[in-house]
């Protein structure tokens, strides 16, 4: 597991010692930030949302590309640990913010803050059911406008919503075993 690009570019993160944690493989997180350079071009100035962070992956990988600024939720202690260890590995510590709490609890608190990211990023553990609930709380939530884009990893062998109230899948890719897909807030009325 590394950095693909930008100014950490080359650095070996720390993997975790167990197989709880299930980091996004180098080949999906190369071609996911692919198409993130094609949806968004510069990350300059992006505030990033990585919730299940777990590693802290993309949303290192995010900021290595150039995002002010990101913030990762996870409710696990080891998986916090790891986050901050990368962290500082990387250099990006001033630039982040890391949460030890459900993902609820902590967009709640997050929202008191008055902040609006442009990139999301839920990769939650396989086969648990756990996308619908921060997916369902974003769709209302002022973290997100009509110009985030929320980015959800799930097993290829489950098959989540499209809609999640006014969060609309606008894209999906499928990489072996893990599916990506790309949703944005849909104001008014849809029209076919």
């Amino acid at each position: 597991m590394r950095i693909i690009a930008g100014s950490a570019k080359g650095r070996r993160l720390y993997s975790p010692k167990d197989r709880r944690i299930r980091p996004t493989s180098d080949r999906v997180k190369e071609a996911l930030f692919n198409i993130l350079n094609g949806m968004i071009g510069s990350f300059s100035g992006c505030h990033v949302l990585d919730i299940y962070a777990g590693t802290g992956n993309l949303g290192i990988e995010a900021l290595s590309r150039g995002a002010v600024e990101a913030v990762f939720i996870d409710n696990h202690r080891d998986s916090v640990e790891l986050v901050k260890k990368n962290l500082e590995m990387t250099d990006f510590s001033g630039r982040s913010q890391v949460l030890l709490k459900d993902s609820i609890a902590a967009l709640k608190s997050l929202e008191e803050t008055e902040r609006t990211f442009r990139l999301v990023f839920i990769d939650p553990p396989y086969h648990q059911n756990l996308l619908d609930k921060p997916m369902y709380y974003l769709a209302t939530s002022s973290l997100i406008d009509a110009t985030s884009l929320i980015i959800t990893e799930f097993s290829s062998k489950e098959n989540p919503g499209t809609t999640f109230g006014g969060l609309r899948e606008i894209d999906r890719r499928i990489y072996g075993d893990t599916a990506l897909a790309f949703f944005t807030l849909q104001t008014g009325e849809l029209t076919s």
